[in-house]
């Protein structure tokens, strides 16, 4: 039986070993298996801001009651702003949307997780099972275009958390942005794990006959049991070929994106995957090194623990190769690709088969040009 045990975090400080880190799932962070099913984080720690840390264990009294599964719990989310701003130099653009907070895919490795933390919530498996939907994200967005001086940029979107995670199929929120900026000529770029874009296909065709949309698919794996574990509620990797496909064939700029690649897991598949998306019709292909900043790495060493056991050495010692002796480096221009001779290796390996398979020959750049600002309410229409 599950117990909840609060205790001062000072109580365990900060010079633990690694061992007793990496081990924290059998010191009693660890939930029991029947209560997360179907997720990918096995523990639920408590945010970095908060004063208290939960700590779970069995306590040996049998007639104290189970506790509930984690479901999800979504929850409306009141925004003043829609669109992000940024001006990080590594990062191709200066603006995102993101139509939900927290990500039911539950991707062990997802370095949006930390976020969770400001809302009072655990990175682990709060993050996958208690979200916020932002059901004004298509009102604010068309209210923001409409600002005078609103000079259009592609909009990112699927850089943070996934508009096609699981919820999406109810709220249908990242289709009625789709709308907005379709009808504001409005270029976006989209990132994704999951089939779930085929719904918008209409709208994302007509988009790119134009100029104004191109989507990536994220492969991280070929194997459907590592991807099971992995990011357990996202698309099959075969779906996610196939929406390539099916983008593709309908005049959609198709890319791969492999994000992560992590080192003595799915590195090895770096040329199977550019070659299997190249096949589908994808144009582009780009990667990410795995990031495990602040409370996400804790979460992935105890998913490699429970995994791979037997690699789990091998894997942070690659990790840290990468990052500098430490297991994350947030320094701009390194953070996305590593440092030293192991990120060397994985950066020619993927250019040479990227430049054999003809990817990356041509980047598609969306149109700007077009934009027409949404017409606010009371404003009088032209006559000509």
């Amino acid at each position: 039986m599950d117990v909840i045990q609060y205790a001062d975090k000072a109580a365990f400080g900060e010079g633990r070993t690694e061992h007793a880190n990496a081990l924290i799932g059998e010191a009693g962070l660890r939930i029991d298996h029947e209560r997360r099913r179907g997720r990918g984080a096995g523990i639920n720690p408590s945010g970095r801001f908060e004063p208290l840390s939960r700590h779970v264990f069995d306590d040996g009294w049998s007639t104290i009651e189970e506790l509930a599964p984690f479901k999800t719990d979504v929850q409306i989310e009141k925004p003043r702003t829609i669109i992000t701003r940024n001006d990080s130099p590594d990062i191709n653009f200066d603006r995102s949307i993101n139509p939900y907070r927290g990500c039911e895919h539950g991707c062990i490795y997802c370095f949006a997780r930390p976020t969770h933390s400001y809302m009072g919530l655990s990175a682990g498996l709060d993050f996958e099972s208690k979200l916020f939907a932002k059901p004004d994200a298509p009102r604010l967005l068309e209210k923001e275009l409409a600002k005078p001086g609103y000079v259009a940029k592609t909009i990112a979107i699927g850089t943070n958390t996934d508009p096609y995670q699981p919820i999406e199929k109810k709220w249908r929120i990242m289709r009625e942005i789709l709308e907005v900026l379709e009808a504001a000529n409005h270029p976006v770029g989209i990132v994704t794990k999951s089939a779930m874009v085929l719904r918008d296909q209409d709208i994302l065709a007509r988009m790119a006959e134009k100029g104004l949309a191109k989507v990536a698919l994220s492969v991280t794996t070929l194997d459907a049991r590592l991807a099971r574990t992995m990011e357990p509620r996202a698309s099959t990797p075969t779906r996610r070929l196939q929406a390539i496909r099916a983008l593709a064939d309908a005049g959609i700029p198709a890319s791969v994106m492999m994000g992560p690649v992590i080192p003595g897991i799915n590195d090895h598949e770096i040329e199977r995957i550019l070659d299997s998306a190249h096949a589908m019709g994808a144009l582009e292909a780009g990667y990410v090194i795995l990031r495990l900043p602040l409370e996400v790495a804790p979460i992935f060493k105890e998913w490699l623990l429970r995994h791979y056991p037997d690699r789990y050495r091998h894997v942070m010692s690659l990790v840290r190769s990468m990052r500098g002796g430490k297991d994350y480096d947030a320094e701009w221009g390194k953070r996305m690709r590593g440092e030293g001779p192991y990120a060397w290796q994985i950066g020619r390996r993927f250019e040479i088969a990227a430049k054999k398979l003809g990817l990356n020959t041509q980047r598609r750049r969306l149109r700007a040009d077009l934009f027409e600002p949404p017409a606010k309410n009371g404003t009088q229409l032209s006559l000509f």
